[in-house]
């Protein structure tokens, strides 16, 4: 395929998250832009092995990083991508995952320093402390529902539900629209609203399958099925062990447990049996959901407003920077992080309590392919140290999974991707298996759609494999400046005047068909430049008034002709003839008052100048036998420059111009006034007749009883008409081609319309 058909693909490429989960990293391309979609970590993996396949794409091109939420495997390389690698683009993401992002990271270059113990501890870390400061005041953030455009680039960040600040993003890149979900949630829980439909309609959808077609348990069974689990295990002596990430899902599952324990206290021993939750983030990861509990949902924003404190400091609920302050006596329950048991305090408990067959290991998140939580989940006989993986555990405890991962099941997906109605539907942050089930169904759940315009195609690309999609994005232009007031007010009046002619004429709908016919029109005509910007892929309507001050970058010219012709005639005679032939001739100067000369006589001075605007855009001089024409480039006014040269250049010579000329004649000229009459009932007559076409039965001409043109001539009275619909009448003056009286503003401003088009039409030609 040449570079020429190329120009309308969009191009996807999956760094990492490509059938698979863990290491979130997009690009996708289009007319010459480039965003990446996440920047994570694979968590079954460690150092340079966990990262997104960064060395098969240019970093370099990249225009534009969306961070669509803290998590690591969708955040936790991005100080590695703007430290350590030849990127140049923005960073953006929303202010509660910057907020969160910068102490998840610390924690996450601690824990994995801890984890390394070998001589190329430093050589193994992604990036140090000093990198991820550097990299944290580079990058921006941005609000929900606000568009940010950088170089023709175009995204607004949508409420995903997921966790606090979590995004999903929709791009439009030269008209084409994407929308990437990133984890998302369509289930309102008790701190998070649901995940929004954007308002405009998206072209491609990059959307997660992480559970492909499976379907989740209501969530009031989950809850319940949790503290049930939890109750009885503690009543038993036994500890439970629930490995959650440090912010996001922990804090959902801590309001479920306090709101527990406050409600069954003499159950659970008065508050004798503990829960801790052991992250040495959770206090300085409070104040920013304090900070941001507006986006939250209405319960949470409730009880803030309610009670002033913060809902998120529990009562039953201690926190623990580590094991050294930990007292294990007894049974109680412990919320460590990480979620995936790879390493930090959930692994040294989990090690530290599986043997024991009392205890619980209650997998409450989603668990990666390769990680401890997956593997815990096969029930195996041991599990090996994470100091020494020759030494093995041998595993008693009991593990049970009830997902309270805050990502859609499929009856939630479908909905959403209903909802969005894009005809390409790429799939990504899922298991091949899983995400393989989920096209199927999809593909099942559209199949009345194949072979139609409206088609949907379904993609499930791999990591590092081009998938390239034939799109052409639809170019809207935006009207800018003083055209903006001009559309309003012309689409303003034109719906005033329909409904009130409407609600005028019930009564004679017949007759107002063709008023209504020509009212119903599919729009407003304005006069206005386009101007196209390639590079941002911005159209633009501007009226040329306003074209310098919106478009300073543009430079214009005006072309102004200028023509002399050598005239041997006087003044009043190419007054006569230019009247004669237009029927807009304004005076500008008169000085040998020429204009208002009945005859041809000689004017003995005829030294001065005379000055006219013809159709408005030619100038006229004449002054000492010489005519200058001057106007603006253009086809019509050319051609009005055109007819008033061969005008200039002929007068001398026309037969009507000898006529006129000649001043020693003896006989009458009433025969000339008699047709100059004649002329002007003709005139009236073809504009009656434009009006019985408008209005038909509607309007009456009123002229002398014989309704001869002798008549009219013969008595100096003017001719009139009347228009009646219903009860609105318009009285007309034809000779002063005037409204005289009418009682309805919409009937009398159609009415003078009629007459302006019917003046233009007899005046052209005499």
């Amino acid at each position: 395929m040449d570079a020429k058909d190329k120009t309308n693909q969009f191009r996807f490429f999956a760094l990492g998250g490509g059938s698979e989960v863990g290491r979130s990293c997009h690009i996708i391309q289009y007319k010459g832009k480039t965003v990446m979609l996440d920047a994570g970590v694979h968590p079954a993996y460690q150092g340079i092995a966990s990262l997104p396949f960064y060395d098969d794409f240019d970093l370099s091109t990249i225009d534009v990083l969306l961070i669509s939420h803290f998590h690591l495997d969708h955040a936790a390389s991005l100080p590695y991508v703007m430290q350590k690698t030849n990127f140049k683009g923005r960073v953006f993401m929303t202010h509660p995952t910057k907020a969160i992002y910068r102490w998840l990271l610390r924690d996450f270059v601690r824990v994995t320093s801890i984890g390394t113990q070998n001589a190329l501890a430093d050589e193994d870390n992604l990036y140090s402390n000093e990198d991820l400061i550097e990299s944290f005041d580079k990058i921006e953030t941005i609000d929900y529902h606000s568009m940010v455009d950088v170089n023709g680039i175009k995204f607004t960040a949508f409420h995903a539900g997921h966790v606090l600040g979590a995004a999903m993003f929709q791009l439009e890149i030269a008209g084409l629209r994407i929308l990437f979900t990133g984890d998302y949630s369509r289930e309102i829980d008790r701190h998070l609203n649901s995940a929004e439909v954007p308002p405009m309609p998206s072209d491609i959808l990059i959307v997660e399958s992480t559970f492909g077609t499976a379907t989740h348990e209501p969530r009031l069974n989950r809850e319940k099925k949790l503290t049930q689990l939890i109750h009885s295990t503690v009543n038993k002596g036994g500890r439970v062990l629930m490995p959650v990430f440090a912010l996001g899902r922990a804090q959902e599952l801590m309001l479920i447990l306090d709101e527990y324990w406050s409600l069954h206290k003499d159950e659970l021993g008065s508050n004798q049996i503990p829960i801790y939750y052991a992250s040495n983030l959770a206090r300085k990861c409070l104040s920013v959901f304090q900070t941001y509990v507006n986006m939250m949902n209405d319960n949470i924003r409730k009880k803030f407003r309610d009670s002033q404190t913060n809902p998120f400091i529990f009562k039953n609920i201690a926190y623990i920077k580590n094991l050294d302050e930990f007292q294990d006596f007894g049974p109680s329950v412990m919320l460590a992080s990480p979620g995936m048991l790879q390493s930090g305090l959930s692994r040294d408990l989990l090690e530290r309590w599986c043997p024991d067959d009392k205890n619980l290991v209650l997998i409450t998140g989603y668990s990666v392919e390769g990680t401890m939580a997956k593997f815990l989940m096969l029930e195996p006989d041991t599990i090996p140290s994470v100091n020494n993986s020759e030494i093995m555990i041998p595993r008693r405890c009991r593990v049970e999974e009830i997902s309270f991962a805050a990502h859609v099941d499929f009856q939630e997906n479908l909905e959403f991707i209903e909802h969005i109605n894009a005809s390409n539907i790429i799939l990504v942050h899922g298991e091949p298996n899983p995400m393989g089930r989920l096209k199927s169904a999809l593909l099942s759940n559209f199949t009345n759609l194949k072979g139609t315009e409206d088609e949907v195609r379904v993609y499930n690309p791999k990591n590092c494999v081009d998938l390239e999609i034939e799109c052409k994005g639809i170019k809207i232009a935006k009207a800018v400046g003083n055209i903006v007031d001009e559309i309003t007010k012309e689409e303003e009046l034109a719906l005033k005047s329909e409904n009130e002619i409407k609600e005028e004429a019930d009564d004679t709908a017949g007759k107002m068909k063709d008023v209504q016919k020509d009212m119903d029109g599919d729009g407003v005509i304005v006069s206005s430049i386009l101007v196209s910007d390639e590079k941002n892929f911005d159209l633009n309507l501007v009226s040329l008034s306003d074209l310098r001050e919106h478009h300073p970058e543009l430079s214009t010219t005006v072309i102004r002709e200028r023509q002399t012709i050598q005239v041997d005639c006087k003044k009043e005679l190419i007054y006569w003839h230019i009247c004669q032939m237009f029927g807009d001739v304004a005076i500008l100067i008169d000085e040998d008052n020429v204009s208002n000369s009945r005859d041809m006589k000689p004017n003995e001075k005829d030294l001065g100048k005379l000055v006219l605007q013809i159709m408005g855009a030619i100038k006229l001089t004449v002054q000492s036998s010489k005519a200058t024409l001057e106007w603006t480039q253009g086809l019509i006014s050319d051609t009005v420059a055109d007819s008033i040269v061969a005008i200039l250049m002929s007068v001398d010579s026309a037969p009507v111009s000898v006529k006129k000329s000649s001043h020693n004649c003896s006989h009458s000229h009433d025969n000339v006034i008699e047709k100059e009459q004649e002329s002007e009932v003709w005139k009236i007559k073809q504009i009656a007749k434009l009006f019985k076409e408008q209005f038909g039965d509607a309007f009456t001409l009123l002229m002398e009883k014989d309704d001869s043109e002798k008549a009219i001539s013969e008595n100096d009275e003017s001719i009139k008409g009347l228009v009646t619909i219903g009860k609105n009448t318009a009285s007309i003056n034809f000779s002063e081609m005037k409204v005289i009286d009418c009682n309805s503003n919409p009937l009398k401003g159609r009415v003078e319309s009629l007459l302006k088009i019917g003046m233009d039409l007899v005046a052209s030609l005499c």
